[in-house]
C-alpha cells in the first residue's frame, strides 16, 4: 500500500508542476493566452474560368442569341359560301367570315444586311410575317423564297449592320459533339439549350413532298414548339443546322430533336438569291438503304451504302454506266452510309454539275462521272414560273365550252392531279374550278402565273365546284 500511495502522490505532483509551468510560460501582461486550433478556410464558389479541357458554352451562346430572331405570322383563311341568311346579311353575300390564325417560330440572321433563314412551315401561307430581334426591334419581313422539299425559307428585312451567325460545315459534324439549340420555345425569347449530336443522316418521314430531302442532324438538345427555324450551333458559335422537328408523343420535347444540315440550307439560300427558286439536281436512280438482310440475300460483303434497285432509262446515272445492283458508297470521295446521306450530298449540287459516284460492283470499287440533271431530265435552269406549278401542286386545265355554259361561267381552270402544295394546303379539293385570283378573272395558266409571280402576301382564290357550290380560299406566297 505504501508503494502504491507513493506512486499516486508522485503522479499528482508531476501533473501539478507541469500545469503550473504551462500557465506561467503563457502569461503575458497578466493575460492568459489561449491555444486554439483553427481549421483552414477556403471559398466554395465555382471558379470564374472553366478548367482547361472542359466544355464552355458561354462564348457560343453570346455569339448566337443576338442573331436568332422571333418570328410571328398571321394567316387569313376564307371559308365556303354559306346559304345561311345570317351570313348572307353580314358577310359579303353569304361568304363565311375570315378566320385569322397566329403562329410563331424562330429564324437565324445569316448576313448583316437582313437575310434570315427559317423553316418553310413557320411562314407557309402567311399573309404577314413580323420579325423581332433580340433587342426588341421589330420589322415586317419579305418572304423571298421557300423550299418545301427541305422545309426551308429565306426572309429579308430592311436593316443593316446586324449581328449574324457564320456558316459552319455540317459534313464535319461528329456524333457525340456538343451543340447548342437557340430559339424562342413557348415564346420564351432567346432561349439556349445544350446537348450532343446523337445521330446524323436521320430520316423521320416528316416532309410529305415528292422530292423531299430528309437527312437530319439528331441531337438531345431540348427543342420545343417555337424553336422551329432556330439555330443549331457548335461550340465555336458556327451555324451547323436549322432546328426543325422533335420526336414526341405529347407535342413537347421528349429527348430527340432534328435539324436540317447547314450545307443543305446554304445551297437553298444561294439558289433562291440567284434564281428565285431552288435548282434541284437528280441522279436518276431508285434506291434503298443497304442492310444486313439485303447484304445476306445478295451475297454482299458490306452492309452500308445505297442499294440501286432501279434506274431511269436515259437518266444521269444510267448514261454514266451505273447499273441495277450497284451499291453507291461515296459521292466525290465523301462516304455515304445510307439513302438520306446520299440525298443530302446530291442535294448540294445543281443540274449540270458533275459528281463522281463510287459504287461497289461484284466486290470491286468503280467510279463514274455523272452529270446531274433537273426533274425534267435536262440541265436547264428551272424558272420561278415553272416552279410555281410545282408549288401549287396541281395541273390547271381549261374547261370545255359546254361545261362553262352548264355552270354559268365565262372562264375557269379546273384543278386536276392534286398533290401536296399550296392549293391542297389551303383546303382546295380536286375538281375545283378557279374563276378568279385576287378578284381578277383567269382564263389560262398564264393568267395564274401572272397573278402569282412576285406576289408577296395573301392570295384569294375564288371558284366553284362541279356541283355548283361556290367557295373562297386563301394562302400566302
Amino acid at each position: 500500500m505504501k508503494n502504491v500511495t507513493g506512486l499516486i502522490v508522485a503522479a499528482l505532483t508531476g501533473a501539478i508542476v507541469s500545469l503550473g509551468t504551462f500557465t506561467y510560460l503563457n502569461k503575458k501582461n497578466g493575460q492568459l493566452v489561449e491555444q486554439v486550433y483553427a481549421a483552414p478556410i477556403q471559398r466554395v464558389n465555382y471558379p470564374m474560368a472553366a478548367p482547361e479541357g472542359s466544355v464552355n458554352f458561354v462564348e457560343a451562346a453570346n455569339n448566337s442569341i443576338h442573331s436568332v430572331v422571333h418570328i410571328k405570322t398571321k394567316v387569313t383563311r376564307s371559308g365556303v359560301r354559306s346559304s345561311n341568311p345570317f351570313y348572307q346579311y353580314f358577310f359579303d353575300q353569304g361568304m363565311q367570315p375570315q378566320q385569322q390564325q397566329m403562329g410563331s417560330g424562330s429564324g437565324v440572321i445569316i448576313s448583316g444586311d437582313g437575310y434570315i433563314l427559317t423553316n418553310n412551315h413557320v411562314v407557309a401561307n402567311a399573309d404577314e410575317v413580323e420579325v423581332t430581334l433580340n433587342d426588341q426591334r421589330s420589322y415586317t419581313a419579305e418572304v423571298l423564297g421557300t423550299d418545301p422539299n427541305t422545309d426551308l425559307a429565306l426572309l429579308k428585312i430592311k436593316e443593316e449592320n446586324l449581328a449574324y451567325i457564320p456558316y459552319g460545315n455540317s459534313e464535319n459534324v461528329q456524333v457525340g459533339e456538343w451543340v447548342l439549340a437557340v430559339g424562342n420555345p413557348f415564346n420564351l425569347n432567346s432561349t439556349v439549350t445544350a446537348g450532343i449530336v446523337s445521330a446524323k443522316g436521320r430520316n423521320i418521314n416528316i416532309l410529305q413532298e415528292e422530292f423531299a430531302i430528309e437527312s437530319f442532324i439528331q441531337t438531345d438538345a431540348a427543342v420545343n414548339p417555337g424553336n422551329s427555324g432556330g439555330a443549331l450551333v457548335n461550340t465555336k458559335g458556327e451555324l451547323i443546322g436549322i432546328n426543325t422537328a422533335i420526336a414526341s408523343t405529347t407535342g413537347s420535347y421528349a429527348g430527340y430533336s432534328f435539324a436540317v444540315p447547314v450545307n443543305i440550307a446554304r445551297k437553298v439560300v444561294d439558289d433562291i438569291l440567284e434564281f428565285g427558286t431552288v435548282q434541284r439536281a437528280f441522279i436518276g436512280v431508285s434506291i434503298r438503304d443497304l442492310n444486313g438482310k439485303i447484304a445476306s440475300e445478295k451475297g454482299l460483303s458490306v452492309s452500308e451504302g445505297a442499294y440501286v434497285q432501279g434506274l431511269s432509262k436515259g437518266g444521269a446515272a444510267y448514261d454514266a454506266g451505273i447499273r441495277e445492283g450497284d451499291i453507291i458508297v461515296a459521292i466525290d470521295a465523301v462516304k455515304v452510309k445510307n439513302v438520306p446521306e446520299l440525298q443530302e450530298k446530291i442535294g448540294s449540287y445543281r443540274p449540270g454539275d458533275m459528281a463522281q459516284v463510287t459504287v461497289l460492283r461484284d466486290g470491286d470499287l468503280k467510279k463514274f462521272d455523272v452529270e446531274l440533271r433537273n426533274k425534267n431530265g435536262d440541265t436547264e435552269v428551272i424558272s420561278k414560273e415553272a416552279d410555281m406549278v410545282v408549288q401549287l401542286g396541281a395541273d390547271l386545265q381549261p374547261l370545255a365550252t359546254d361545261q362553262l355554259v352548264k355552270l354559268g361561267l365565262q372562264s375557269g381552270l379546273q384543278v386536276r392531279n392534286l398533290s401536296s402544295g399550296k392549293l391542297k394546303g389551303a383546303g382546295i379539293k380536286e375538281g375545283f374550278i378557279i374563276t378568279r385570283i385576287d378578284r381578277k378573272p383567269v382564263q389560262s395558266s398564264k393568267d395564274v402565273m401572272s397573278a402569282l409571280n412576285k406576289k408577296d402576301g395573301g392570295v384569294l382564290i375564288e371558284g366553284v365546284y362541279p356541283n355548283g357550290l361556290t367557295a373562297y380560299y386563301g394562302f400566302g406566297m
